[in-house]
């Protein structure tokens, strides 16, 4: 399927790996001209190199940014002013007992995970709006509904997105500009990856079985009963970058495995 985004301008942050990289991947597929991004010099040539690889684009760029840090944010926004589609999934996520999250991580998470994209949007959403086409998706997740009681902090943070996303929703009335939420659920990314490895490696026991008790206790509705691949994640994300979505704008889209239950 064609999904008309031919020479669309695509920024995806935290995209150097995972969901991130799988979007970035998609979009590229499809003709976009995408500029990925990560906090390491390194890690953004490799990705861009095996990008053009994978897919035959050569329109494929990187820019380094660290969304903890204002400046390096403004360093961005004067690289690439302006773009069509906007894809805000850079994140952070740590698994820490409540009384344990200082002030100073509650801020960090807040800074990274909910300001990237507000920072970002407050510069290329009026843009989309002046041109009347654009598309905003934030990257939220199943943990925004579903509070994880092991990393309050960062289901804050997927909550917020979803408050920031209908709000820009609603600034789009009567134009060609949507902005939406993607919830993904528990997902096979990098960071998963290796904490699964950890994990199976301290308790002695295969990555099989730490999958099947993670979905056992800790996330017992999943429908799936597996960690979704990113790809899966990616497919959605790249439908709604697309002028194919346009009946679709201040959605809240669930690709969770079932595991969330309930309308959201």
């Amino acid at each position: 399927m064609d999904l008309n985004i031919k020479n669309k301008i695509a920024l995806v942050t935290g995209s150097t790996a995972g969901i991130g990289f799988a979007i970035a991947r998609l979009l590229a597929a499809e003709g976009a001209m995408v500029y990925i991004n990560g906090r390491s010099f390194d890690k953004i040539e490799a990705a861009v190199k095996q990008l053009k690889t994978e897919t035959g684009n050569n329109n494929i760029q990187g820019i380094a940014c660290d969304f903890s840090k204002p400046a390096e944010i403004e360093s961005l926004l004067s690289q690439l002013p302006e773009v069509d589609i906007l894809v805000n999934n850079v994140g952070i996520f740590e698994p820490k007992a409540f009384e344990e999250i200082s002030d100073a991580d509650w801020l960090k998470f807040y800074e990274v995970n909910v300001l990237s994209g507000v920072r970002l949007s407050r510069v290329y959403f009026p843009k989309m709006i002046k041109k009347d086409w654009g598309r905003v998706i934030f990257i939220s997740s199943e943990s925004a509904i579903q509070i994880p009681a092991e990393m309050i902090h960062y289901g804050m943070t997927k909550t917020a997105q979803l408050a920031v996303s209908r709000g820009l929703a609603e600034l789009t009335k009567g134009t060609n500009v949507t902005v939406n939420s993607v919830l993904p659920g528990p997902t096979l990314s990098e960071g998963v990856g290796g904490f699964i490895d950890d994990l199976a490696k301290n308790q002695n026991k295969s990555k099989q079985d730490v999958e099947q008790d993670f979905f056992t206790h800790m996330r017992p509705t999943s429908l799936l009963q597996r960690f979704m691949t990113t790809d899966e994640i990616a497919n959605l994300v790249v439908y709604l970058c697309s002028p194919l979505s346009a009946g679709t704008n201040g959605a809240a889209l669930r690709v969770d495995g079932g595991l969330l239950k309930g309308a959201v």
